[in-house]
């Protein structure tokens, strides 16, 4: 699979410029590496071989922010900022401010549903699954739908599009897939699209997972976009106060990433923890929406 099987007037839609995300991401990387140091724009572009006009102008078409803005949106005291105020419950904070504020305007409106128990157990037996590989701001985007809505969004850099398939087959190792990438174009351009992010056109999700990590996608889905929880206080909201290590996994086992957004459960401190599809996708998230919220 390459990305001569996608369509281009999809990429066209999502990624101005083709090799964006790599700029982006390779700035992530090294802002990461060295973000105590607030390394310059001049020396960003020097480690890439641009000019900092050039790097400029790409990241900020990108990410809505310039790569000190950007820098300053994914620390950790800004990630601690994010996580409350004045200890007030930290979901409840983060509900309180962003459903009454304007980063809910750019918010995904999400209609879901769960499956039944036995169709978990029945591990996607008897369920025809449309995968397609699409071009997103966060690298290459996996969308996995069923006629009932999107089941799956993954994510690989270029040549690890087989590996992101496995990965996510191996959770319904029972259901048929099918490769239809015009079944699944309308929701990745739907996805990646904030002008398309309208309550009246909700997006159709299927949840497929144990009772327990429904529970904790579910409250995932409350975040506001521009927001974080921790994994304790996401534990606290389902009734398990002490289950903060199994909410973490079942954060990691989510198959719908960005949709049903696990980059914004963080650790206690504020710390960014693990992510499935990587931390630098993690970042590059946390601040694409920064400069959207």
């Amino acid at each position: 699979m390459t990305l001569a099987h996608f369509d281009p007037a999809l990429a066209r839609d999502i990624t101005p410029e083709d090799s964006d995300y790599n700029t982006v991401c390779r700035v992530i990387e090294l802002l990461t590496e060295d973000y105590q140091a607030q390394p310059s724009l001049e020396r960003l572009a020097g480690e890439l071989g641009q000019s900092p006009t050039q790097l400029q102008k790409t990241f900020t078409r990108w990410a809505g922010l310039s790569p000190k803005a950007f820098l300053q949106a994914v620390t950790l005291d800004h990630a601690k900022r994010l996580l409350g105020r004045e200890g007030m419950p930290l979901l409840d904070t983060s509900l309180e401010v962003g459903l009454s504020g304007p980063s809910r305007l750019h918010d995904l409106f999400v209609t879901h549903e769960a499956m039944s128990p036995g169709e978990w157990k029945a591990k996607g037996a008897g369920l025809e699954i449309r995968y397609g590989f699409h071009p997103s701001p966060f690298g290459i985007a996996l969308v996995m739908v069923t006629p009932r809505g999107l089941s799956g969004l993954a994510f690989s850099d270029e040549g690890g599009e087989r590996a992101a398939f496995e990965d996510m087959a191996r959770r319904w190792p029972n259901a048929r897939y099918v490769e239809d990438s015009a079944a699944t174009a309308p929701y990745a351009a739907r996805i990646f699209d904030a002008q398309r992010w309208r309550q009246e056109e909700p997006l159709r999700v299927v949840l497929i997972g144990t009772d327990f990590q429904i529970r904790v996608w579910e409250q995932l889905l409350k975040i506001p976009m521009g927001r974080a929880v921790t994994y304790s206080s996401i534990a606290g909201h389902i009734g398990q106060p002490t289950a903060s290590r199994a909410v973490g996994a079942a954060v990691g086992a989510n198959p719908i990433s960005f949709v049903v957004p696990c980059h914004r459960a963080l650790g206690k401190s504020g710390a960014l923890t693990g992510y499935h599809w990587g931390l630098t996708r993690k970042r590059a998230m946390l601040g694409w929406e920064a400069g959207k919220a």
